[in-house]
């Protein structure tokens, strides 16, 4: 597969562009609940860009789908492999179907790929197809790509996606008990563990082999000198939610603590790969279990990390890239699953602003709550959601982050008028390339919601215009 960097470089300078031509005020959040009822939901995420439907993931082995359209979560699941799903009978299972990622070309191959863990409780990474209806998978058409032997119940990691080089990253836990026994997140040899995997899926080096259908990308950091060729980056303990940043393709990476620090890292888009981020020689920052480990220098330590005073485990999220919130984009969220605390910074690569405890700011309207935040997720258009995995089996729940109130239509500039210096960004974006919603200026322009400013819009405009 020939990397997909140059699109992504692209979208970067664009964000940036957009960035600096307007810097309104902070923008009030909070949220608002578009799914309950749900059962321990774990992940949502959407299909390339559909943006008409959210895919839920619950954890005993069913994909759900959420018509945005209409608000409701339809009664036919996309699809359910219950009964290939061992655990995640509760809350604190740590088990189940727990990754969901569609291939970038969905649209035309219909596959997407599961991360679960079996009757077995292994992990279990499959491909599967959608049928003839696009709101039903095929459940016949598994092909499992890879399967690693778990010997604990947790640290089961869990999350899947693709980066902006079209291969799919899987992240391993460390195979669980506490204090990594084996030492399997440093070992980087026969052992999947407690890593990042890359791999390609439009490949095959193991035919002979009916467990394993992918190809190891040739630029894999230890193909050809000791190591595991699916290996990325190793040394993590159990990276629960990482996340591209669609602006700039960095990857965060927020990784569960073992008694003491919760912590997030970053590996920058050009990353060669072959990262050590540490565990089990160091929780966060701190010393853990030095013995036999490399030196620090060798290892990429976290950008930031907080402590058991403040939570017991880290939910990662995602940089924000939609465009409800013009002013928002570039602000990475995270939660706490025990406290339930909600946080926002920006990295730059190397220092961390803007940090905010967002909890009581993103706290639902009336008598709702967000609570057991095992998750957040994102729609095609980069919208951000709070998945809540609930307290039982059948009251899990899914909010969305959204402007605490509705920003006028056409007021490009925010100045509250809709005036010449208005009109003037209309005609600058009338007619202009508004593909995956890159120019969230000209977004307000879109009326329709067609995801173009066109001649559907301008009658709009000049009823809203004042001159």
């Amino acid at each position: 597969m020939t990397p997909k960097r140059l699109p992504i470089a692209a979208t970067a300078v664009a964000v940036l562009l957009v960035a600096t031509t307007s810097t309104p005020a902070a923008t009030p959040l909070t949220t608002t609940q578009v799914a309950s009822g749900l059962s321990r939901p774990v992940f949502v995420t959407a299909a390339p860009d559909d943006v008409d439907r959210l895919f839920i993931l619950e954890k005993r082995g069913v994909v759900r789908i959420l018509d945005l359209d209409s608000g409701t979560v339809l009664s036919t699941p996309f699809l359910d492999i219950d009964a290939l799903v061992g655990g995640g009978t509760s809350t604190g299972d740590e088990r189940g179907l727990l990754g969901l990622a569609f291939h970038p070309d969905y649209e035309s191959n219909g596959y997407f790929f599961l991360n679960y863990t079996n009757n077995a409780s292994d992990t279990v990474v499959a491909r599967y197809t959608v049928s003839a209806d696009p709101n039903i998978a095929d459940p016949a058409s598994a092909l499992t790509l890879l399967t690693i032997d778990q010997p604990f119940f947790n640290h089961n990691g869990g999350w899947i996606d693709f980066g902006p080089d079209g291969y799919l990253y899987v992240s391993t836990g460390d195979g669980g008990s506490g204090g990594d026994p084996g030492d399997r997140a440093q070992d980087i040899t026969d052992q999947l563990l407690g890593k990042l995997l890359r791999i390609d899926v439009d490949g095959d080096d193991f035919p002979a082999d009916p467990g394993r259908n992918y190809a190891i990308p040739p630029s894999n950091p230890f193909v050809g000198v000791t190591g595991d060729d699916e290996i990325w980056a190793y040394g993590l303990r159990n990276a629960w939610r990482c996340s591209f940043d669609r602006g700039t393709g960095d990857l965060y990476l927020a990784d569960v603590g073992q008694n003491a620090w919760e912590e997030v890292s970053f590996q920058p888009f050009d990353s060669p790969g072959g990262e050590n981020y540490g565990w089990r020689c160091y929780e966060g920052l701190h010393e853990f279990d030095l013995t036999d480990c490399d030196p620090p220098e060798t290892m990429v330590f976290p950008f930031h990390e907080y402590s058991h005073g403040l939570g017991c485990s880290i939910s990662g999220g995602y940089v924000y890239r939609g465009c409800d919130i013009p002013d928002l984009r570039g602000t990475y969220f995270f939660a706490d699953y025990c406290s339930a605390i909600i946080w926002s910074l920006r990295y730059d690569g190397a220092s961390v602003s803007d940090f905010q405890n967002r909890t009581s700011e993103l706290d639902p309207a009336g008598s709702l709550s967000i609570s057991s935040i095992v998750s957040f997720g994102q729609d095609a258009r980069g919208e951000l959601y709070i998945v809540e995995q609930g307290s039982t089996s059948s009251n899990g729940e899914i909010f969305k982050v959204i402007p605490a109130a509705e920003p006028t239509p056409f007021d490009w500039d925010g100045d509250g008028d809709i005036d010449a210096a208005d009109h003037a960004a209309f005609s600058d974006c009338l007619g202009g390339p508004q593909t995956s919603y890159i120019d969230c200026g000209c977004f307000l322009f879109d009326t329709d919601d067609d995801g173009d400013v066109d001649l559907d819009d301008y009658d709009d405009f000049q009823a809203a215009f004042t001159g």
